[in-house]
């Protein structure tokens, strides 16, 4: 992963999306959850340098940083 560039992830369940934003250069991001009402539910997290690989073993995609803003605007 690039150094300073921002990655997102996401991942859909059942009856709700979890989108993630992580900034490499200090493991810090945020994270949004799209409940089935629409209700956009904000968190911003602290994760470690083993993030990327704990988001590709709970199956976590990479989404744009569009998608992201987008959701991230109705919070």
């Amino acid at each position: 992963m690039a150094k300073g560039i921002s990655q997102y992830f996401k991942r859909i369940f059942d009856d709700y999306q979890v989108l993630v934003c992580i900034h490499p250069e200090d493991y810090t991001g945020i994270e949004l959850i799209l409940h089935p009402d629409g209700h956009v539910e904000k968190t911003n997290i602290v994760v470690d340098e083993e993030i990327f690989e704990d988001l590709e073993a709970d199956e976590f995609k990479a989404c744009s940083a569009l998608e992201f803003q987008l959701l991230l605007a109705k919070a």
